[in-house]
């Protein structure tokens, strides 16, 4: 169970760190435009994490969003890696959070029937 909680602490810790840099603009690419991480999933043996990703816009935008976290998955790593302590840092997998996406449309349906009441 130790290394549950360890691989949990992890993955919030890269979270943290990822949006962090977004927050602050040190990742370059103008197709990161205003993306929130949802969460990160990383391997027991620390080889791979995937980052969850919203970002408010069309499917095409959310396309170019991904491909440019893409493009910087190596920056990301190499910063993730001079900031945080640990023997590894995982190659960085991003996908978009369909579940957010899931819940908002969901929430909208809802007001829509209160609505009606």
């Amino acid at each position: 169970m130790k290394g549950g909680h360890r691989i949990e602490r992890l993955q919030e810790l890269f979270k943290e760190e990822i949006s962090r840099m977004l927050v602050e603009g040190r990742i370059k690419d103008p197709g990161v435009g205003f993306v929130t991480i949802t969460k990160v999933e990383v391997t027991r043996d620390l080889s791979f994490a995937t980052v969850y990703f919203s970002v408010m816009g069309s499917e095409e935008e959310k396309e170019e969003t991904l491909h440019a976290l893409e493009r910087a998955a190596g920056y990301i790593q190499g910063q993730m890696g001079r900031s945080i302590r640990v023997r590894k840092i995982p190659k960085l997998r991003f996908k978009v959070d369909k579940n957010l996406e899931h819940s908002l449309r969901i929430g909208e349906l809802l007001q829509k029937i209160r609505e009606k009441k």
